[in-house]
């Protein structure tokens, strides 16, 4: 494997030290640098070109936001957030971060008798070494959520979709945002999300894109009942589903295919109890987690839109579906809101 070359930008001496022995235990990452702030991450990151950068939040000067901004628009480059704790105002920066461009967040790892467990460290070094291949963009200034621009749209009752089910991992989150900003208040159909998250990170991704969207965004709860307008997150360790009574189905059995949520699960039971007026969205992220799903769904007569290659950060997830011969509609990001629209008032026209 290629070297992997990472810049650390921490301002605790403790935290970094730690960091740096955890990625140096692997032979295929090498540190070539250490920012105790955000400018000094900024410049290094110019100066030494890293395959990835790790990013504290909390730091002097410039904070960890700020700098993945700066990274994204003058030397785009793979950031991974590692966040010290798990606090609102600490989500709420993590969370920014991956709409500025950062492709995961992860919490700094614990010490337990002087190191890092294992179980965390793996994780990290896995992580960085995945990351550190995706092909980032060039970011420009996102425009004013509908919150801020106090825009609402109204459209009529559905006789189309009854429910969206949607998928996502890698770069997820700020595509999730850039589809829940653009529906109205009043969408329709209620919208169950599986995005693939850090332990910790899904309350924080709930709060952030409710701010971001006129829709209602929570964590999901168990038996609580559907509704249109509602968003519900998948929550930590537990598959996301429906049942029969139109309600929430949470279950903790065992991961499928190492997921837990699993988006083939939620398309499997929105299609058992749905079947043709469930819709499905596969967006960007590694792996094939929904595919088994979508079989099912598409069996059942739902219908599935996936994000195309172009507007990916990671043409993994929709990539594989469409390879599959899932895919009703391959659209780019900017155009799924407006499918969503569209799907959830009509009857959809089939050949």
């Amino acid at each position: 494997m290629v070297m992997v070359k990472v810049l650390i930008a921490e301002d605790s001496p403790t935290v970094l030290g730690l960091l740096e022995e955890i990625l140096t235990a692997d032979p295929d990452i090498r540190v070539i640098g250490r920012a105790r702030n955000g400018k000094e991450a900024v410049r290094l990151t110019q100066e030494l070109r890293p395959d990835i950068v790790t990013m504290d939040i909390n730091m002097p000067l410039m904070d960890g936001f700020q700098a993945t901004k700066e990274i994204m628009t003058r030397c785009p480059t793979p950031v991974v957030i590692i966040s010290s704790s798990i606090s609102k105002d600490d989500l709420e920066q993590s969370m920014a971060a991956l709409q500025a461009g950062a492709l995961s967040v992860l919490p700094t790892p614990r010490l337990l008798q002087g190191a890092a467990t294992g179980e965390e460290a793996r994780r990290l070094q896995k992580t960085v070494k995945a990351m550190s291949a995706v092909k980032v963009v060039r970011h420009r200034e996102a425009r004013p959520s509908p919150r801020a621009m106090q825009h609402r749209s109204r459209i009529s009752g559905s006789r189309g979709c009854e429910i969206v089910a949607i998928a996502a991992s890698t770069g997820g989150p700020q595509a999730l945002c850039k589809i829940l900003s653009s529906l109205p208040a009043d969408f329709p159909a209620p919208v169950l999300v599986v995005q693939h998250i850090t332990k910790g990170f899904s309350h924080g991704l709930a709060s952030w894109l409710n701010h971001e969207s006129l829709l209602t965004v929570t964590v999901a709860s168990h038996d609580a009942p559907l509704q249109g307008g509602w968003v519900y997150i998948a929550p930590d360790d537990h598959h996301l589903g429906v049942c029969h009574r139109r309600r929430i189905k949470l279950d903790d059995g065992p991961p499928i295919r190492q997921h837990r949520p699993a988006a083939s699960y939620l398309f499997q039971k929105a299609a058992e109890v749905f079947a043709d007026k469930a819709l499905a969205v596969v967006l960007t992220g590694m792996g094939d987690d929904g595919t088994e799903g979508l079989r099912t769904l598409k069996a059942l007569g739902g219908y599935v839109i996936a994000q195309d290659e172009a507007t990916s950060v990671v043409f993994g997830m929709p990539g594989v579906a469409i390879k599959a011969g899932l895919a009703d509609e391959v659209l780019p990001l900017g155009e799924i809101a407006s499918r969503m629209k569209e799907n959830s008032k009509k009857e959809r026209q089939r050949p």
